[in-house]
């Protein structure tokens, strides 16, 4: 949610920064906006007189009543009497119209960073840099579910049975994988100076509201029937909630985090043959990265991050390259946001594992996160999210990068700690 002031001040910015995110047809939330911004100015300034003239008159009332004088102290009561109505009408409209105000602000998107390219989708994504060299082996590389099954470390058939499409079972050491993974993350980012949480995996529509797109909830979240809870996308939601209506002292600053949770998202997406498998599912574990920092901060941090990912991967043997998305593929509450790709020597081309987000003052006015300075000041800090790594997926990268023509699977050495000094998966 971008600053009222901005839309008060400069509707002609907000207009073209709609433009160049390609939403022409939410130009009117613009108008709309400064009008009932208009509107509601001068309801506050009307109550204010109101207030004042009532306090007023209502002090003249007790001195004309020791006066004796009755009558005149009974018109003024009828005066205070019709102010009071007035009054209570007018803050039932303050009330209306802020919530018409925000309801509109809700939707209009960021100011993108001059940085972002321009373009409607993300097939005009710009690749920035590659890191690593994009093998594509002498040998066959089989599709990632059957190079999971010749481990016996897969089951979908049984996950059909008690859950549905879009869910799994992992066994063996294709699970002893997947856990090894994450716990790498975790400790690669401790390492980094990130203080590790696992968060809450519910949070209240007021939390889903503040952190995310009305748009993005209705694609992704799943409710809770019967309560005011919601099961999160990642733990970036918890994450940047647990601020809600806070005041952080600016020498806090920067919060650096990082953070374990299951996630479960509504949507499987397309059923192509890169589609099936583990690529797309409802359910899967992340290790996640959040920043809340000074403004003056954000972009450092938003490079630490991604470089974060591209560092992990590469420990890891992983080929990846970063895409800058464009601004018709940012979601309203970014200002700027790159995917780390992974390369895959199976489809021989890169394909998302995560993603880095800058959402400037966003999620923190929507939320009311604010700093306080030793002076007294207060401002909006920025806030930024990203992905270290989310298994399954990041399975299909690892297993397609590190299989051999025998088709076992080399276990790089910082993950062979994790796997009990294993460092080559054979098949059974």
């Amino acid at each position: 949610m971008i600053d009222i002031q901005l839309i008060r001040n400069n509707p002609k910015l907000v207009k073209e920064n709609m433009r160049k995110k390609f939403q022409d047809d939410k130009l009117y939330l613009v108008d709309e906006t400064v009008e009932l911004d208009k509107q509601n100015r001068q309801a506050i300034q009307r109550a204010d007189y109101l207030r004042s003239q009532r306090n007023s008159l209502s002090k003249e009332i007790g001195g004309l009543l020791a006066k004796g004088e009755k009558e005149k102290a009974a018109q003024i009561r009828e005066e205070v009497k019709s102010m009071q109505d007035e009054l209570a009408e007018i803050e039932q409209l303050e009330k209306k119209l802020a919530e018409q105000i925000k309801d509109r602000m809700m939707r209009i998107p960021q100011i993108i960073d001059p940085s972002v390219p321009l373009g409607k989708d993300d097939s005009e994504n710009v690749e920035v840099e590659r890191f690593g060299d994009n093998i594509v082996p002498d040998y066959e590389v089989p599709y990632h579910i059957d190079i999971m099954e010749s481990f016996n470390g897969i089951d979908l058939d049984s996950a059909r049975k008690t859950s549905g499409s879009g869910f799994y079972y992992l066994k063996g050491n294709i699970a002893r994988l997947h856990s090894a993974i994450l716990s790498f993350a975790r400790d690669f980012m401790i390492d980094r100076g990130f203080i590790y949480y696992i968060p809450p995996f519910m949070i209240r529509s007021s939390v889903v509201t503040g952190v995310m797109s009305f748009e993005e909830m209705e694609n992704m979240m799943y409710k809770i029937e019967g309560e005011d809870l919601y099961l999160i996308g990642t733990s970036e939601h918890s994450m940047i909630g647990m601020f809600i209506d806070s005041i952080l002292d600016e020498e806090s600053l920067p919060q650096t985090l990082t953070s374990y949770s299951p996630c479960f998202r509504k949507e499987v997406g397309a059923h192509g043959i890169e589609e099936r498998g583990v690529y797309r599912i409802h359910q899967f574990e992340k290790q996640e990265m959040v920043v809340v920092c000074k403004p003056e901060d954000s972009m450092y941090w938003y490079d630490q991050l991604w470089q974060n990912t591209v560092d992990f991967f590469r420990t890891l043997d992983i080929p990846v390259r970063t895409l800058e998305c464009c601004s018709g593929d940012l979601a309203d509450l970014k200002v700027k946001s790159c995917d780390v790709e992974a390369w895959s020597p199976r489809q021989q081309k890169y394909f998302e594992v995560g993603s880095c987000s800058n959402l400037g003052d966003a999620q923190a006015r929507r939320l009311s996160i604010r700093v306080k300075t030793e002076d007294g000041k207060r401002y909006f800090p920025h806030t930024l999210n990203n992905t270290v790594v989310a298994p399954p997926r990041m399975l299909i990268a690892f297993l397609e990068n590190n299989l051999q023509e025998d088709g076992s699977v080399l276990i790089p050495k910082a993950l062979s700690p994790y796997m009990g000094g294993m460092n080559i998966l054979k098949k059974k």
